[in-house]
C-alpha cells in the first residue's frame, strides 16, 4: 500500500517545483526596425512593468490590439508608468513592411523584429497576438492569448494588480 503512494508523491513534489519557478525573459537577439541588433535583456523600463506583445503583419486580431493599445498607452503610462513593446514575428520577407505599418498607425511604443523566431520559440508563443507582463527582473508574470475588443481594459487590471504588488 505504501508503495502506490510513492509515485503520486513523486510527481507532486516535481509538480510543485515546477511551478515555483519563475518563468524569465529568455536572453535572445531581436532587431530594431532600422536593423540593430539587441538583447532582450534591455527591455526594462527603470523599476516598472512592461507589457510585451507578439504580433505580425498578416494578423488582423495583433493590428486591432495595437490600435486599442495605442488609443490608451499615454493613459496607461500616467497612470501605472507601464512599458509596451511588440514584438514582430514576421520572417524576413515580410518584416519590410513593419516600419510602414508601425508609422501609418501611429503606434509610438518601442517595436522590434524577431525574423529567426528566437524569441517567439524561446516564450513558447504559438500564435499572435500573445501578451506577457514582465517586471524589472524580466520575470513573467502574466500571459494572455489573443484579442477581443475590450481585452485593453482586462490588460490594465492585470497591470495595476501587478504594480501595486511591486510597491
Amino acid at each position: 500500500m505504501r508503495t502506490a503512494f510513492l509515485p503520486v508523491i513523486i510527481l507532486s513534489v516535481i509538480t510543485l517545483s515546477a511551478f515555483s519557478q519563475k518563468r524569465m525573459l529568455p536572453l535572445v537577439n531581436v532587431k530594431t526596425t532600422d536593423g540593430k541588433t539587441i538583447k532582450t535583456e534591455k527591455f526594462r523600463n527603470n523599476g516598472k512593468l512592461v507589457f510585451l506583445c507578439f504580433w505580425a503583419t498578416w494578423c488582423g486580431p495583433c493590428k486591432k490590439e495595437l490600435n486599442a493599445l495605442s488609443e490608451v498607452y499615454d493613459d496607461w503610462i500616467k497612470e501605472t508608468g507601464v512599458k509596451i513593446i511588440a514584438v514582430s514575428i514576421d520572417d524576413s520577407r515580410s518584416s519590410s513592411k513593419v516600419p510602414s505599418i508601425v508609422s501609418g498607425n501611429g503606434w509610438e511604443f518601442e517595436i522590434y523584429l524577431d525574423e529567426n523566431s528566437d524569441l517567439k520559440r524561446a516564450m513558447n508563443v504559438n500564435m499572435p497576438p500573445h501578451a506577457f507582463i514582465l517586471n524589472d527582473k524580466g520575470e513573467i508574470l502574466w500571459e494572455h492569448v489573443g484579442f477581443k475588443e475590450g481585452d485593453e481594459d482586462q490588460y490594465l487590471q492585470a497591470i495595476k494588480r501587478f504594480s501595486s504588488a511591486g510597491r
